[in-house]
């Protein structure tokens, strides 16, 4: 790992990767001095259409002490099963969207992480598969889970300058600093109520 010194020499440059890292920088010292900035709230609303097509739309949240009003328009993402599956095929399904939110926190993190390091990247691919044993969901068998029992992903990463030393390192770095990549390696409480 790179020293404290190196990061911070690295942070006086404004765009690392399109990272702004001065900024990224003065915010963990915001959140370091006021620890209550660092506390988010994420919201998703979900709407059954018909079948097994679903729409979740997302535009509210909380971040920095406050609701954040920036997105004037909602995200809206539809979820649907495969034919194989009995559904339409008009849009991905959960467990494809799970394996989307992993490639984008695994990027995204790799890359912040790169620009603080001072780590100039080409590019950054990654491919995942996900096995599930549809015996679980199906309610055949007690024996097997109902969701993924391995997720493998491989990324493909270029820089001109990129050692493999520092390919390693910033795939340590996303594993360990991605908070989706924790929410599923590791449970999660989640509460279910009635609205």
């Amino acid at each position: 790992m790179q020293s404290q010194a190196r990061i911070e020499e690295n942070t006086t440059r404004r765009l690392v990767n399109g990272v702004d890292v001065r900024a990224l920088k003065e915010t963990i010292e915001a959140i370091k001095v006021d620890p209550e900035l660092g506390k988010t709230q994420w919201r998703n609303r979900n709407r059954w259409i018909d079948g097994a097509l679903n729409r979740s739309t997302i535009q509210s949240f909380y971040a920095a002490k406050q609701e954040d009003t920036s997105r004037t328009e909602p995200f809206v993402y539809d979820n649907d099963e495969p034919l194989v599956l009995l559904g339409e095929n008009r849009g991905p399904n959960p467990v494809e969207v799970v394996l989307h939110a992993l490639a984008g926190c695994l990027t995204t993190t790799l890359v912040y992480y790169a620009g603080v390091l001072g780590i100039e990247l080409d590019t950054v691919e990654t491919e995942f598969e996900g096995d599930i044993d549809m015996r679980g969901f199906l309610g055949i068998s007690d024996e097997v889970r109902n969701g993924y029992e391995e997720i493998r992903v491989r990324f493909k990463i270029e820089g001109e300058d990129l050692t493999d030393e520092q390919r390693d390192q910033l795939i340590e770095i996303a594993q360990a600093r991605s908070p989706v990549f924790d929410i599923v390696s590791n449970g999660v409480p989640v509460s279910v109520a009635v609205a």
